[in-house]
């Protein structure tokens, strides 16, 4: 499959200035990086143009800040960087004018440089095109290795595409090939499962995914809210009774569009919502009035193990039960380590990504089993409803 969008192997970086936009939004607790995988994703980009001889100057944003704020600051994400890719890594206490001016007049080829915080000025997300002028001052060329941030048009993540030769960087190059692979050109039959709390934060992707997958399986308490619609008691449980019409017109869509939505048949209810609090499997005909269904019961999961079975290429969006809480992580546990051998075997393409969805994977420890994890959250939700994501489509050739 040749890319339909431009990548590092499209441009010769030797003696280049070279923008990199990445994503160095990572956990932080007094100081300290709690986890960096995010930093060991966009290393081959910045090696591989730093070995090539260009001059890496690296782009980012962190937190929310309004103006400066040094809580915000890049330098101790850019001191962790340094560690993960055991190269020196300079660092400007600016993103334009002069300290930014100076810092890369002073760089030679193969050096990396990161600048401050981009958010530190109101005209990163308003995408100014004055702010986007300053920086731009600074390149020769332009990555985006961002995926998370590809779906908000900002001057680093979009702006500058407009402005210097546009690349996508190695990160943002997999993310796109395993995303295209997964619905965009995908090996059929095509399953997804989707979960998590809330159908009304889902309603878009719901509605893009019944055409374009052979069967859907729906689970966590957007479940609830399904079953609710179709006269099913669900007791005390999390459910948006008010959208019982929008569930309705989702199955109906799915229908006609020939799409197998996979629901609970079978639920596992306690009567708290803590930690190892009694709970037991109930057809979904008996369940208590005053009980909460936390997790898909036994022959849910059986079900769901056999849509997996049946398919050639999973999308993975959310747990189908309340994961964080023992017992209620099993149905997602038994699913994921099931897709997870089944990836293993050679037999299954499966792509997951959202937060959640990287939480409850690493909790049922087969993260690295499956053929893609995205990081992203906001960007990959977008694109699985079917979205143009502005930071990819400015790279397109």
């Amino acid at each position: 499959m040749t890319n339909s969008f431009r990548t590092l192997d499209d441009v010769d970086v030797k003696g280049k200035r070279v923008l990199v936009r990445v994503d160095l939004n990572v956990p932080m607790d007094s100081g300290k990086v709690t986890d960096a995988t995010r930093l060991e994703r966009i290393a081959p980009t910045i090696t591989g143009i730093s070995d090539k001889g260009g001059k890496v100057i690296l782009l980012a944003h962190f937190g929310r800040p309004k103006g400066r704020d040094e809580k915000n600051s890049l330098k101790p994400v850019a001191a962790a960087l340094a560690n993960v890719l055991n190269k020196q890594i300079a660092f400007a206490d600016d993103c334009i004018g002069e300290p930014a001016q100076k810092a890369v007049a002073a760089m030679k080829d193969g050096d990396i440089l990161c600048l401050e915080n981009t958010r530190f000025h109101a005209g990163e997300e308003k995408n100014d095109p004055a702010f986007v002028a300053e920086l731009a001052k600074l390149g020769d060329i332009w990555v985006n290795d961002a995926f998370s941030a590809a779906h908000r048009a900002h001057a680093t993540t979009e702006g500058l595409g407009h402005k210097l030769p546009a690349y996508a960087g190695r990160t943002m190059q997999a993310e796109l090939d395993a995303l295209g692979k997964a619905l965009d050109a995908p090996k059929r039959p095509v399953i997804a499962v989707v979960g998590g709390a809330k159908v009304s934060t889902k309603i878009d992707l719901l509605e893009n995914l019944v055409s374009k997958v052979q069967a859907l399986v729906i689970g966590g308490g957007m479940a609830n809210t399904f079953l609710h619609a179709q006269g099913i008691g669900v007791g005390k449980s999390l459910c948006e009774k008010d959208l019982a019409p929008t569930a309705l017109r989702i199955l109906e869509k799915a229908e006609a569009a020939g799409c197998a939505i996979i629901l609970p048949v079978d639920a596992t209810v306690a009567f708290k919502f803590e930690a190892n609090t009694p709970s037991q499997a109930y057809g979904l005909d008996a369940i208590p009035e005053d009980g909460m269904i936390l997790d898909v019961g036994p022959q849910s999961i059986e079900r769901i193990h056999a849509a997996i079975d049946d398919a050639a290429t999973l999308v993975w969006n959310g747990p189908v039960g309340a994961f964080e809480i023992a017992p209620f992580d099993r149905g997602t546990v038994v699913a994921a380590k099931h897709a997870a051998k089944r990836t293993k075997e050679g037999k299954l393409i499966s792509v997951a990504g959202g937060g959640d969805t990287v939480a409850a994977l690493n909790h049922a420890g087969v993260a690295d089993d499956f053929t893609y994890i995205s990081t992203a959250g906001g960007a990959f939700l977008e694109w699985m409803e079917g979205k143009p994501l502005p930071g990819v489509e400015v790279l397109k050739k």
